[in-house]
């Protein structure tokens, strides 16, 4: 392998992980607040939409990228009221927020079909985003920057902040934070707000970074293995970015296969695009038969608070 190619294996694996990432982090956020959210597809695909149609309209990727954090933050809400305020069931209720999400994506986006649109380019100069080395480190979307930065961010808020320590108790203990005085409900909407901004933000890089038009449920799945990751990663933000540039890996070489040349076209490339998702049903798997895997999860998570007074 030349390095020029390795290079652009390196730079399509970065792009391919960033949606996985930021949507997980969010997701990560949520289910240390011991909320679980498995409506994660379906806010990134309200996401995508609405970030795909506001950039069609202005040609504005900062804006784009604004509405649909604040699409998917406002989906997140309806999760969050139903859950949290009327106690419904979170697992139920993530299910009805994809396939609610599913309907209005494809709703919403049937008059844009195939229609394309500008992607969200480095920021950087072109002698830098075009060197055959440098291009590597400054070759990215700002997205990719801000998927890498939040890893550092949610790490740094969850293990060195007050409010960390907080949000960290009330998914470990909702009835005991309560009892000292912590608004647990309003905690955990802000998670899930915070959740449902990434997840949008997430959906927003589809057409932005990948693929600069609109297809109907062009997430593929993205969302489960956002929310099967952040198991595979112990709820642990710097392992959840080497398992999603390791789900990067895989459907890197699933593009690379389909191009054609080289020993991976020894591979169906039906296998190849299975591989992500048949990588996360063996992750889970795995977790599951350990004995000691239920310890990292939050004691609350799932479970819906019910104070005594």
């Amino acid at each position: 392998m030349t390095i020029g190619l390795l290079i652009a294996v390196t730079m399509t694996l970065i792009v391919a992980s960033t949606p996985i990432l930021i949507a997980a982090l969010g997701e990560l956020v949520v289910e240390r607040a011991g909320v679980l959210n498995l409506g994660v597809e379906g806010m990134m695909l309200i996401g995508a939409v609405t970030g795909f149609i506001t950039m069609f309209t202005t040609g504005n990727p900062w804006l784009a990228v604004l509405v649909a954090a604040i699409a998917g933050l406002l989906s997140s809400l309806i999760f969050g009221f139903l859950t949290l305020s009327l106690s419904a069931n979170q697992t139920a209720t993530g299910l009805a927020l994809t396939i609610f999400g599913t309907g209005f994506s494809a709703l919403a986006g049937q008059s844009y079909s195939a229609m394309p649109v500008s992607l969200f380019r480095s920021v950087f100069p072109a002698e830098l985003t075009t060197h055959p080395y440098l291009r590597v480190l400054f070759g990215y979307s700002p997205l990719v920057y801000f998927s890498l930065i939040m890893v550092v961010v949610v790490w740094w808020f969850l293990k060195r902040t007050r409010g960390g320590l907080i949000l960290r108790a009330v998914g470990e203990n909702d009835l005991s934070a309560h009892s000292i005085g912590y608004p647990v409900r309003a905690i955990r909407y802000g998670a899930v707000a915070f959740g449902g901004a990434m997840a949008g933000i997430a959906g927003a890089c589809f057409p932005l970074l990948l693929t600069p038009q609109w297809a109907e449920g062009m997430t593929a799945g993205r969302g489960w293995i956002a929310v099967a990751l952040v198991v595979f990663a112990s709820w642990r933000p710097f392992r959840l970015l080497a398992g999603a540039y390791l789900f990067g890996l895989v459907m890197t070489m699933e593009l690379y296969a389909k191009a054609g040349g080289g020993p991976l076209t020894a591979i169906p490339s039906e296998l190849w695009a299975a591989m992500p998702y048949l990588a996360t049903i063996a992750v889970l798997v795995l977790i599951s038969i350990r004995r000691d895997a239920s310890t990292n999860a939050p004691a609350c998570l799932g479970k819906p608070f019910l104070p005594s007074n």
